[in-house]
């Protein structure tokens, strides 16, 4: 496991943008696969985007396609998450969790929450209309 720390969340209108990162620590953390997760109140844990361990592949829920943008930083060790247009119903708390090269062979892997084994504490993300 490794540890990770998210930063960035805030309070925004309708519209605003807003960057989340998670920097991760630990033994091997540049070959992780990261995402981001939400839960907004009452309801699941869902997933928003997710990145592979390079960098060179991402994947995003319907929902954010198009207004969100997952990367790494070059030393492979922080996931960012640029999130434009932003929207009340986007208002949750937004979790980072990594996981080791080993736990992704296909597309759905990267969508699956029981995948990763790793989770930071979460960021509270509030747009108001």
């Amino acid at each position: 496991q490794v540890q990770l720390v998210e930063s960035g969340g805030g309070l925004v209108q309708a519209g605003g943008s807003l960057r989340l990162a998670c920097a991760a620590s630990g033994r091997t953390t540049s070959s992780y696969a990261m995402a981001w997760f939400r839960q907004a109140p009452g309801k699941e844990r869902e997933f928003v985007a997710a990145v592979s361990w390079s960098g060179g592949s991402t994947y995003y829920a319907d929902s954010v396609k198009g207004r969100f943008t997952i990367s790494k930083n070059n030393t492979k060790t922080t996931a960012s998450l640029q999130m434009n247009s932003l929207k009340p119903g986007d208002t949750a708390v937004y979790y980072c969790a990594a996981g080791g090269p080993w736990l992704f062979y296909s597309r759905a892997d990267y969508y699956t929450r029981g995948k990763y084994d790793s989770w930071g504490q979460g960021t509270q993300v509030t747009v108001s209309p």
